[in-house]
């Protein structure tokens, strides 16, 4: 977006119409869709998750630190999974 009040109230409330268009046209999704969107969503927060945790654990082995690592990249994995989730529930 633009960063104008104005621009911004209008790209709003065109992809507001665009998605309402969509829903009257194809209707509410099945449970089933939602399902599957939530496992999803679930799974890109895990995986960035794990494998923030998996290299953390191998680079504390190394250096003999602890969890230092381990904690820390177990954070940015999650942070990265959940924008991924936000990102994909919000941004069509």
């Amino acid at each position: 977006m633009s960063g104008e009040p104005e621009n911004d109230l209008n790209e709003a409330v065109r992809k507001r119409r665009e998605r309402r268009a969509r829903w009257e046209r194809e209707g509410e999704r099945s449970i089933a869709q939602n399902l599957a969107m939530i496992g999803a969503l679930g799974w890109m927060i895990v995986v960035p998750t794990l494998v923030g945790i998996f290299i953390g654990r191998w680079l504390d082995s190394m250096f003999k630190m602890g969890v230092f690592w381990t904690l820390g990249l177990m954070v940015v994995g999650l942070t990265i999974g959940c924008t991924l989730a936000w990102q994909r529930m919000y941004h069509d």
